[in-house]
């Protein structure tokens, strides 16, 4: 299987960019997902991440990037290395060492961290950054000395991490972040919704039966308003 270049999302935004290639060859090459390319191309992933030309970390040549635009099928063949880089060793526990020349780097690095990856604790952005817990503070907080003139940078791209911490980091954060509750809306128990009709279809028969007793007596009082009414009558007639 094809090793993904360096800096995987930063050559993507590059190629996209740069290139009329297909978001299929894209991924393919970088060892993404061809939605994530997209959401590249859209503007919607990848905010902040300057692109890196593949052709002078030679890692890829323009005769190899133009076959692959003439041809859709064609898939981009990383170019084999002229130097073999040696395999990184374990790093011990601790704060990473950031060379002198990229530390002014690191708060544009925090400010991008805390934006596109609210999910990362502090302990996890000062692993990756090699910064501490008030510089991080401040920049959440925006009460950074140089909070003004900060501008958000991927910390890939500046070289204060590989794109293997990072991704390994939020991983770790987004398995560690609790499940969002469900604020939807619910059914009502059965004991809630049937227990109201159940009294009424139970109190339906008294209330008929009180309705036609009533019924029944306004009939009887109506008939001896009535005997009594002709029997005044017939009274009145015979003494006339």
């Amino acid at each position: 299987m094809q090793e993904a270049p360096l800096m995987p999302k930063a050559t993507a935004v590059w190629l996209v960019d740069n290139t009329s290639l297909s978001f299929d060859q894209v991924a393919d090459f970088c060892k993404l997902h061809p939605l994530e390319v997209k959401a590249i191309a859209d503007g919607d992933a990848a905010q902040g991440i300057k692109g890196a030309d593949p052709i002078l970390t030679g890692q890829l040549t323009r005769d190899e990037i133009a076959k692959a635009e003439a041809d859709p099928e064609h898939r981009l063949v990383l170019a084999r290395a002229k130097v073999r880089v040696p395999e990184p060793t374990t790093r011990k526990k601790g704060p990473r060492y950031t060379p002198v020349s990229r530390r002014q780097d690191r708060p544009n690095a925090i400010l991008w961290l805390v934006r596109n990856h609210p999910e990362l604790k502090d302990s996890q952005i000062m692993r990756l950054v090699g910064t501490t817990k008030t510089t991080i503070l401040g920049i959440r907080e925006r009460t950074h000395w140089n909070a003004a003139s900060l501008t958000p940078l991927d910390p890939v791209t500046l070289g204060l991490c590989s794109q293997i911490d990072l991704d390994f980091e939020v991983q770790r954060a987004s398995k560690e972040k609790p499940a969002p509750a469900e604020s939807g809306v619910t059914l009502l128990p059965a004991s809630v919704t049937t227990a109201p009709r159940e009294q009424e279809e139970e109190q339906q028969p008294a209330v008929a039966k009180a309705k036609e007793k009533e019924k029944e007596e306004l009939d009887v009082n109506a008939v001896f308003a009535k005997l009594k009414q002709l029997s005044g009558k017939s009274e009145d007639k015979s003494e006339n």
